[in-house]
């Protein structure tokens, strides 16, 4: 299913964590949790799924903001925006050998911050030992139900998906929203555009179908036709010419029969 980026953050002063928060929020983001201390930043991080770090520098305890990212990023790596008042070389210097994303200072403005948190996530999913990246001449939009709309390639739209491990973050509006690979159900090819159909939305992209599933690199996702691919993890049923599931009935062509029929025995 669809799920909002989780963000962690890490602020010491209750009401700058707050209003952080709530502009997250607000803009779609969901914040798995807010820590003053880096104890107990590092116990929300094993506790939760997040997907970015927002930490300030100079927190309460005995380790620092900068010292609190070298410990979770050994137990696994996220992509880290700094937010903090401290802009001396010193501390930048300090911050600069975690690798962050971005290095904001307070008070952060909305604006920056959406694209940084963009930005972040993106060249987070451009690192080859963790993806396979989709080119920036492609774009994809979602519709609110089952209907596609009219897909516009500009310059908004590029880049719009990206591939992070068995998650694609597809871009919507001014975030990106995870989808599991798991989650998605069928690759359907019409002309040149290619709908990926979950279990709620229906999205397509501007792709040929033999490239999707290339560049999904799914071995889950297995071509049945010369215009469908399905997930066989999610088959309900299947016959001679057909193959079913969520109750979408999908031809099965007699040239990909061997190799669905393979693909249903994990070979």
């Amino acid at each position: 299913m669809e799920k909002s980026i989780n963000i962690l953050i890490v602020e010491d002063e209750a009401i700058l964590a707050m209003a952080l928060c709530d502009s997250l929020e607000s803009e779609g983001y969901c914040v798995v949790g807010m820590a003053s201390n880096g104890a107990k930043a590092i116990d929300l991080f094993q506790k939760n799924e997040v997907d970015l770090l927002l930490c300030d520098i100079n927190i309460r305890g005995d380790i620092d903001g900068v010292e609190t990212v070298r410990q979770l990023m050994k137990i696994r790596s996220v992509p880290v925006i700094y937010l903090t008042a401290f802009s001396d070389i010193d501390t930048i210097e300090r911050a600069k050998q975690t690798a962050p994303a971005a290095y904001m200072t307070k008070p952060h403005n909305l604006l920056n911050l959406r694209i940084a948190i963009e930005l972040a996530i993106h060249n987070f999913a451009k690192q080859p030992e963790l993806t396979t990246s989709l080119s920036t001449s492609e774009a994809v939009i979602a519709s609110p139900d089952t209907t596609p709309i009219n897909v516009k390639t500009d310059t908004a739209s590029r880049d719009a998906i990206l591939k992070i491990d068995d998650h694609i973050f597809i871009k919507q509006g001014f975030q990106f929203v995870k989808i599991s690979l798991m989650d998605m159900l069928v690759l359907e090819a019409e002309d040149n555009y290619t709908y990926f159909v979950t279990t709620t939305k229906r999205y397509i992209l501007r792709l040929s179908l033999s490239a999707a599933l290339e560049r999904l690199n799914y071995a889950r996702m297995v071509r049945v036709h010369r215009s469908f691919a399905v997930n066989v993890r999610c088959v309900d049923t299947f016959d001679e010419q057909t193959v079913t599931l969520a109750g979408h009935i999908i031809p099965l062509g007699k040239n990909y029969k061997e190799d669905f029929m393979r693909s249903l025995h994990g070979g």
